[in-house]
């Protein structure tokens, strides 16, 4: 039993629990995302912590890193932010208050329509972006670094397929009926 344990995963015991209840019910999906799913709870709170050392939360990383990964000039329309992060515009707007009270983005004339602002990373900004950005990079390869390099190259190949299967999939259905109240 103890060597069992040596290979099965939290995913494996949640499966045959599972199947003791409900034995007619399929969990094979579990195998992949219940597994995706527990790897990016195993990780979250290290890349929040590395965040937090660079005095951003999650959410803003994910604003400024946007800004970084756009490049030069760093700026974009609030609503092109928003789709990028797949938030809601009210999300996005208390997010942007806080990073431009943190001097980390300024809103400046949008080059498209003088009525509007944009938002452009700071020098600052830019800097901390960059920096948060490495140190997560590098915490991420040290939490992976004791899996095969070909294996890492296969499971990224088959996540790929998996994603724009799954985006493929929920493209077809449609956005989601708003709930009722």
């Amino acid at each position: 039993m103890a060597e069992a344990r040596k290979t099965q995963d939290h995913i494996d015991r949640a499966r045959a629990q599972w199947a003791k209840q409900l034995p007619d019910l399929d969990t094979g999906p579990m195998d992949i995302l219940g597994r995706v799913y527990r790897l990016s709870r195993l990780v979250t709170p290290s890349i929040e912590a590395t965040f937090a050392s660079f005095q951003l939360d999650r959410g803003e990383f994910d604003v400024i890193g946007t800004l970084l990964r756009s490049g030069p000039p760093h700026r974009l329309t609030p609503t092109e932010l928003y789709r990028s992060l797949m938030i809601a515009s009210g999300s996005l707007t208390h997010r942007l208050g806080r990073l431009e009270k943190a001097g980390l983005i300024k809103r400046v004339p949008s080059d498209r329509d003088g009525r509007s602002l944009s938002v452009q990373l700071t020098d600052e900004g830019i800097d901390r972006a960059a920096a948060a950005f490495r140190q997560d990079m590098a915490s991420e390869a040290e939490a992976i670094a004791g899996f095969d390099p070909e294996k890492k190259a296969q499971l990224a190949g088959l996540l790929r397929e998996l994603n724009l299967a799954v985006e493929a999939h929920l493209s077809r259905q449609g956005p989601p009926e708003p709930a009722e109240d």
